[in-house]
């Protein structure tokens, strides 16, 4: 397995509750790293570019109107099979489905308010990524710990 880059947005749901420190905590607790994290306000564009895959379903204008309505946090986590790890930390898109432990079964309320968006794989990663984040802002480092996470 490699390392591997993707794309965790805390939604605005999470961060009016103050879920931030909480869900950063839960990636590095398992031992990636955060590669870059900023706190912004998505655009328009932004919001469009990320669901465009979604153009014309019953969700995506109320998605957008959202996702732009407050600030959220955009992060970078590295780590071997980061993609698929942190879709299983984050949980099913529906909240009464996802599991206890997951993000969306501890925190999420509604499917319109699911805490976290994370890439579902790795094409989808390379796309998103750069939606919010230039080459200069992503750093990779060794940890000290490295060799035994």
């Amino acid at each position: 397995m490699e390392n591997e880059r993707t794309l965790l947005l805390i939604k605005p749901d999470s961060v009016h509750r103050g879920l931030i420190g909480r869900i950063v905590a839960r990636y590095e607790d398992k031992g990636f790293n955060i590669a870059a994290m900023k706190l912004m306000h998505m655009t328009q564009a932004q919001a469009e570019d990320l669901y465009s895959p979604h153009v014309g379903k019953s969700f995506y204008d109320r998605t957008i109107k959202f996702m732009t309505s407050s600030p959220i946090v955009a992060i970078v986590i590295e780590g071997m099979d980061a993609i698929n790890q942190v879709r299983s930390f984050n949980g099913a898109t529906t909240p009464s489905e996802a599991h206890p432990g997951t993000i969306r079964g501890d925190f999420g309320q509604r499917v319109e308010r699911n805490c976290v968006h994370g890439s579902d794989s790795k094409e989808s990663a390379e796309r998103e990524i750069p939606i919010f984040f230039k080459n200069e802002e992503i750093l990779t480092y060794n940890k000290c710990l490295s060799e035994w996470v």
